[in-house]
């Protein structure tokens, strides 16, 4: 089908505002009167809380509350709860701590919320909490992924021994033992996917008020999915129903999976609303960020790759131990069990198994964060083949084309987890191989020798799950809404949080209806105005949000037909729609679309159910989930004297489906790359043995910058899948789940001269230096 907008690279509308400082983000919302609010925290790894003692605080100038945990309203709300289970060692449920607004007895980790300040200013709120008196009994902490399981750690939870919260195995583990024992070659690594954190440019925000004549609750706040923080208020926090709680999320300067759950301070901001009648508002400074935000990552893994004499390969086995922090946030189980079906990457490999072990530690919870296990799962199946060509004597770039699934396989039963429905992966390998002149890296590598540098190259070939779950996709909401003028007001339950939806859903309904852009507004974020949504994760919305909105849209010219048959004295079976126009089949008597939204609203007939108006709603969800793919091809420099690594040159070559906007797809894609490559050579969460945050702020935690990349080389493969109506696939992880694998690979090419067969990451200047200088001495 030819589409008008669908395919086109239109710019986003929202950016004129935003660029002239006229977004509204919640901070922007403040009405005049309102609170602020400072959260104090535990400054231990681990302590018992002997006393607390606020009375000075309280009657200290501008000051209007304070809170404890032990609190009487604070001791009647309920725990923010994990929305996924899994099983304890034993077989049971797994433990889920109590997940408590503000600690009560224990602090778990630094940062942990012990006690709120409400005043009139932010200042008189910090001169408040240095005021209150705590008696603190320090204990021992762990906060080492490796140790956390060990005998001799200190024990967060009894009723988690050792520390492990969970035990998840996927696959046909004795089918895997059985195939490595008889594999030719066996090539195991062991690794750490480190911790890191999400540092949005707008920090975590919430703004609450309270209205005691409704007795109802009002959160503006930023977040990926405002339903879902409503039901988490109502039905776990307040224990009330969701019509009394009102979630807004306006503009959000970025999520990255951060800004999913209801976070403690935004429970605070509600709590002191109802006490002292006034809006409160509640800012996260960054340096409380690095304390109390999510991290995200931080495992530790071992995968082996089995081969046979040919290179074909016969089994993968990956067994990681997970952190999951002092609690377990909303998705905190989610993210290290349920995208392991990637594991199987884009090859045939008759047997998987993998087993993840989830282990309590003194550290924040752990949350999704982009990729949300799908990055770690290439990292694990491209880092092994990479090493398994290298021990094995293989080219690395044939030995995966030897196992690539082919387009004439699909769909392809990986017979671990999921079933890809599309794909061509060869291609997309080819492709990106080609435009980073594969062939000629090896006089490219000669050069920079003669410069006294190191060059290296990596490829990764990527694939993940999108608008899951595998079996049943969630849900969307889309409602198409012309007004009296001939307006369109399209209403949508994913949010856009820097992807662009604005543009993206207009160019769709656009083409759906036969309408001009500037026809279409799109709104979200409302739980009072969009009664029900899933929310924008995972890479989902397009997927999602196309499926619903072509299913109005069709409702929507159907009941159009009816009104034209009307309009014309015709039947509706004579009545054609295109392009924006219906008529009558083989006359040229027509009428537009917004023609007929008018006359519904003044044309009542017993055959159009006695309503007026024009509007369609839908919930619905795809058929499957779908699998975008891809292939990655990085290039880099490295000083031998200083570790210093150079970005040279990064391809990538993506199937993300239909584009939408090419533009946006882009961005998407460079903005993902970043962040994987953040990771890999620069940020990193640390703590020391006491749990105290060794990395607190800019100063200790790297950020990657626009001086560190180089141009990006991306080209879309355009693979449509049947599992939606457009054939979309989904674009908004896809260069984070391949770029870990790619650079590391590339970084372990370069150091190939001194023997160097792996390194961990964030493979910093350092840590570069450090083990070129051992593996000197080693030799």
């Amino acid at each position: 089908m030819t589409y008008r907008f669908i395919g086109k690279s239109l710019p986003r509308t929202e950016d004129l505002r935003l660029v002239r400082g006229l977004g509204r983000y919640t901070a922007d919302l403040v009405p005049q009167g309102a609170l602020r609010v400072f959260v104090l925290r535990s400054p231990h790894g681990a302590a018992r809380i002997v006393s607390i003692d606020t009375t000075e605080a309280e009657a200290m100038p501008g000051v209007r509350l304070v809170l404890t945990g032990e609190h009487p309203e604070m001791t009647a709300l309920g725990t923010i709860q994990s929305k996924v289970k899994r099983q304890a060692p034993d077989g049971s449920p797994n433990f889920e701590p109590p997940y408590r607004v503000l600690s009560r007895e224990r602090a778990l980790y630094v940062g942990d919320p012990v006690a709120a300040v409400f005043a009139d200013t932010l200042d008189q709120a910090k001169d408040a909490a240095e005021a209150i008196a705590i008696e603190w009994e320090p204990l021992a902490a762990v906060t080492d992924t490796r140790r956390a399981a060990d005998a001799d750690a200190a024990q967060l939870w009894p009723q988690s021994p050792r520390n492990v919260c969970f035990v998840f195995d996927a696959g046909n583990r004795e089918a895997v033992e059985q195939a490595l024992a008889g594999a030719k070659h066996r090539i195991s690594v062991s690794y750490p996917i480190n911790r890191i954190t999400a540092v949005t440019m707008e920090p975590r925000t919430a703004l609450g008020s309270y209205d005691p004549v409704a007795e109802a609750y009002t959160l503006y706040c930023g977040l990926q999915n405002p339903h879902a923080v409503r039901e988490s208020l109502a039905n776990d926090i307040f224990r009330i129903s969701g019509n009394r709680v009102r979630v807004v999320a306006p503009d959000v300067g970025g999520g990255f999976g951060l800004k999913e759950a209801a976070f403690p301070e935004y429970v605070l901001t509600l709590v002191g609303a109802k006490l002292t009648g006034r809006p409160v508002l509640w800012v996260g400074e960054r340096g409380e960020s690095f304390l109390s935000d999510f991290h995200a990552r931080d495992n530790y893994s071992t995968t082996t790759l089995g081969l046979d004499e040919k290179g074909n390969f016969l089994a993968l086995k990956v067994e990681t131990t997970a952190n999951i922090g002092a609690y377990i946030s909303p998705m905190g189980l989610h993210v290290p069990t349920n995208n392991l079906g990637g594991l199987a990457g884009v090859y045939r490999t008759p047997h998987i198994h993998s087993r993840v072990t989830g282990v309590f530690s003194n550290t924040p919870p752990t949350a999704p964060y982009r990729g949300a296990g799908r990055p770690e799962a290439t990292y694990a199946i491209e880092r092994v083949i990479d090493l398994a060509a290298k021990q094995c004597g293989f080219d690395p770039v044939e030995l995966r084309r030897r196992n690539l699934i082919a387009p004439d396989q699909m769909p392809y039963n990986t017979k671990f987890v999921f079933t890809y429905d599309s794909g061509e992966f060869e291609r997309n390998m080819d492709d990106a191989l080609e435009l980073a002149d594969w062939k000629g890296f090896a006089e490219r590598r000669k050069d920079a020798k003669k410069r006294g540098k190191l060059r290296g190259i990596g490829v990764a070939n990527a694939i993940e799950i999108s608008a899951g779950p595998a079996p049943a996709p969630n849900p969307e909401s889309a409602e198409i809404k012309f007004d009296q003028t001939g307006g369109v007001t399209v209403s949508m339950g994913t949010h856009s949080h820097g992807q662009g939806h604005e543009i993206t859903f207009a160019q769709i309904v656009a083409d759906f209806l036969g309408l001009e852009i500037d026809d279409v507004r799109v709104r979200y974020g409302d739980t009072d105005v969009v009664e029900f949504g899933t929310g924008t994760f995972g890479s989902r919305s397009v997927i999602t949000g196309s499926n619903s909105l072509r299913i109005s849209a069709d409702r929507l010219i159907e009941r159009g037909k009816k009104i034209a048959a009307v309009h014309f004295e015709a039947d509706s079976g004579d009545i054609v729609f295109e392009a924006g126009q219906f008529a009558i089949a083989g006359t040229d008597r027509r009428i537009g679309i917004k023609d007929v939204a008018r006359l519904s609203y003044t044309m009542r007939d017993p055959s159009l159910g006695g309503t007026f108006g024009f509007s369609e709603k839908t919930i619905a969800a795809p058929k499957a989930a779908t699998f975008p793919n891809g292939c990655h091809v990085y290039e880099v420099e490295i000083d031998p004297d200083t570790g210093v690594c150079t970005l040279l040159n990064y391809v990538v070559v993506d199937d993300v489906g239909r584009v939408v906007n090419p533009l946006l797809v882009k961005g998407q894609v460079h903005g993902g790359v970043v962040q994987g490559v953040g990771q890999i050579l620069f940020e990193d969460i640390r703590y020391d043995e006491d749990g105290q945050l060794l990395t607190g702020s800019f100063m200790d935690y790297a950020m990657p910058r626009a001086a560190h990349f180089p141009s990006f080389v991306c080209k879309a493969n355009e693979v449509l899948t049947p599992m939606n109506p457009l054939g979309v696939k989904g674009a908004g992880e896809a260069g984070t789940v391949g770029a870990l694998a790619a650079v590391i690979n590339a970084i372990v090419d370069a150091l190939s001269p001194y023997g160097i067969e792996h390194i961990d990451m964030p493979a910093t200047p350092e840590r570069i230096w450090r083990t070129i200088q051992d593996a000197t001495a080693a030799r």
